[in-house]
C-alpha cells in the first residue's frame, strides 16, 4: 500500500489526511487520524473508526473535539475518519447478506479492508501494536456498517456508535411477503448471535428522520427499528448498562444532528468521571 498524507494542527488537536490503496475494494481509501497533540502514548488511547469520514469536516468535528478536551470532559481518543467511495451502498451494510435489491454485496470485502488493511497501516504508521480498546461509529448506512463490523468481530472492539443507522436494512420488499420480525438483517443477526458481554452499545434517533411507517403505529420507521433492536440486544441479555439510545425531537437525517449528538457518544463512551 502506498500512503500519502497532509497534516493540519490545531491547540489541541493534530489532523493527518491519508490516502491508501485498498486491493480489496480496488479503490484510493482516504482516511483523517484526529491526534491529541497531548504526549500521550497511543497504546494508553482508545481508537475509534467513524464510517463516512468526510461528513467530519462539516461537522466541525476538530472543534468537537477540540472543546472536550478544553473542559476535560473526554479522555484523549485516537479517531480515524473514513472516507466513503462511489460504491458506497455496496461496501456498507452487513456481511450476513446483501439487502433485497443487492445493495450491500461488498460489506465483505469492506470488513477486509478494515481488519487486512486499514488497522495494520495504523499500527505501522502510528507504530503502536494495540490500542487501549477499539469502537466503530457510523452515520445512516454507514451506521449499520459499523454495527454490523463490532458484531462479526466483538473480539476486536467494545463499542459501536450508531446514528439514524438504517436499521431497516432487509431481505425482502415491502410488497413481497415482508415482515419485521423475519426479514430485518441486523436484528436476525443479533437474534441469533452470541451475546458479548464487554460490547456496549450507543444509538441515536431524530425524530425528523424521515416521515415513513410502514405499520401505520404513529412512530416513523427509523424510530421503530432502533427501539427494536433494543428489544433484540435485551432479550439476548444486554442491560441499561450496555444501551445508551438518544432520541432528539428536532434531529433530522442529516450531519447537524449528528454533528449535535456526537459530543453525547463521546463522553458516554470516554467521559472523564
Amino acid at each position: 500500500m502506498q500512503a500519502e498524507k497532509n497534516i493540519t494542527t490545531n491547540r489541541n488537536i493534530l489532523i493527518e489526511e491519508n490516502t491508501v490503496y485498498s486491493e480489496y475494494l480496488e479503490r484510493d481509501v482516504r482516511f483523517d487520524a484526529y491526534l491529541p497533540t497531548a504526549g500521550i502514548n497511543p497504546e494508553q488511547m482508545s481508537l475509534l473508526l467513524i464510517n463516512d469520514g468526510q461528513d467530519l469536516p462539516r461537522m466541525s468535528f476538530d472543534n468537537i473535539l477540540e472543546s472536550l478536551y478544553e473542559q476535560k470532559e473526554i479522555e484523549p481518543i485516537f479517531c480515524m475518519g473514513i472516507y466513503c467511495g462511489a460504491e458506497r451502498k455496496r461496501e456498507y451494510g452487513t456481511i450476513y447478506s446483501a439487502d433485497y435489491k443487492g445493495r450491500g454485496d461488498k460489506a465483505g470485502l469492506y470488513s477486509k479492508f478494515i481488519f487486512d488493511e486499514l488497522l495494520p497501516f495504523i499500527r505501522k504508521q502510528y507504530h503502536t501494536p494495540s490500542f487501549k480498546d477499539k469502537s466503530f461509529a457510523g452515520f445512516s448506512l454507514g451506521g449499520l456498517s459499523a454495527l454490523d463490523i463490532v458484531w462479526n468481530h466483538a473480539g476486536e472492539f467494545q463499542k459501536a456508535g450508531i446514528f439514524s443507522g438504517s436499521l431497516w436494512w432487509r431481505r425482502k420488499a415491502y410488497d413481497k411477503g415482508y415482515e419485521d420480525e423475519k426479514d430485518r438483517l441486523m436484528h436476525l443477526q443479533i437474534r441469533y448471535g452470541t451475546m458479548y458481554p464487554w460490547l456496549k452499545f450507543f444509538l441515536q434517533t431524530g425524530v425528523l428522520d424521515e416521515s415513513a411507517d410502514r405499520n401505520n403505529n404513529g412512530i416513523i420507521d427509523s424510530i421503530d427499528d432502533a427501539l427494536d433492536l433494543i428489544v433484540e440486544l435485551k432479550a439476548k441479555g444486554y442491560t441499561n448498562e450496555h444501551l445508551h439510545y438518544l432520541q432528539m425531537d428536532d434531529g433530522k437525517h442529516d450531519v447537524p444532528t449528528w454533528g449535535r449528538a456526537f459530543p453525547e457518544f463521546l463522553k458516554w463512551g470516554w467521559g472523564i468521571k
